[in-house]
């Protein structure tokens, strides 16, 4: 069964705590998990973030709405328990209990015009809750993961486009940002210089330079195979060397990747995607344009 959103979560929540007893989160997620029926797949599904489990965090923006509309309460952390008007809710309706049968509560629709991020444009609010099955966690995560995946396609184009000599400065600043080769000035006296066999360039593996890296970089289109990796290997074996990063704007075939990771010698290989995503991470090629922290209640703070 599929992961509910936090909408079909409110009613069987609601009926878990119908019994009067105060239940900690635990409780009621593990009575949730079984009530939908979920794996363990499933589960242990994450937020783009991997910081909360999809399931808990719908759960705990369920629990944040019915506490808004005063159809549960929290009488110390962690722990729930259902109010009166919980229970006329369950007694006086039969169908489903979201945010459409919230709004008649005058307390909850205060809770939304307090909290709710609504954007007005050309005189006209636009607001789609009632229909939204994504908590506002996941809208945040999941459209920042959009603008990322929009970042590296972008990045991938631009270097594909752009000359060898300044794919080879990119591969440098990338390294060296990510901790290798010591300074720009050293690694880039050692990258493009070789093409020796195989082997595009040497890169200190740290600042004292007590192991090197050999590196292969490939600006293609098409998909790099098993002989490419083979001749890196070997180029890596007549060198006696046992490490080696293999960089492409392109892909790997399934058997170039699983060449790579039986043969001893260690080759890293990084696909168009990854080398996207590591200049992301690095702060290579892009600029910071806005940050954005997101913030919950210390409940420690407010223990006396």
């Amino acid at each position: 069964m599929a992961i509910p959103d936090f909408q079909s979560i409110m009613r069987p929540l609601l009926e878990h705590l119908a019994d009067g007893k105060v239940h900690g989160n635990r409780e009621t997620n593990d009575f949730l998990a079984q009530h939908f029926l979920l794996s363990e797949d499933e589960l242990a599904e994450m937020l783009p973030s991997g910081f909360a489990r999809v399931f808990d965090n719908r759960i705990g923006w369920a629990k944040t709405h019915l506490k808004g509309a005063g159809l549960i309460e929290s009488p110390s952390r962690a722990k729930y328990c259902i109010t009166q008007r919980g229970l006329d809710s369950l007694a006086n309706n039969l169908g489903p209990i979201n945010i459409a049968h919230l709004q008649q509560f005058d307390e909850y629709n205060h809770f939304k015009s307090g909290s709710r991020a609504e954007k007005s444009v050309s005189g006209l609010t636009t607001d789609s809750s009632e229909t939204d099955e994504l908590t506002p966690s996941e809208h945040i995560e999941y459209g920042y993961q959009k603008i990322r995946q929009e970042i590296e396609e972008e990045l991938i184009s631009k270097i594909k486009s752009a000359s060898p000599a300044f794919f080879e400065r990119l591969v440098v600043e990338l390294l060296v940002s990510m901790g290798y080769g010591g300074s720009l000035k050293d690694a880039g006296q050692t990258l493009g210089k070789s093409g020796d066999g195989g082997i595009d360039g040497v890169i200190k593996e740290d600042r004292l330079g007590l192991d090197v890296i050999y590196l292969q970089a490939k600006r293609w289109e098409g998909t790099v195979g098993r002989p490419e990796i083979q001749k890196f290997a070997g180029a890596l074996q007549g060198q006696r060397a046992k490490k080696g990063i293999f960089l492409t704007t392109s892909n790997f075939s399934v058997e170039a990747i699983q060449y790579a990771s039986f043969i001893d010698t260690r080759i890293v290989l990084i696909d168009g995607k990854q080398l996207a995503g590591l200049m992301i991470d690095t702060g290579v090629g892009v600029t910071k344009v806005a940050t954005y922290e997101v913030k919950r209640l210390d409940s420690d703070y407010f223990e006396e």
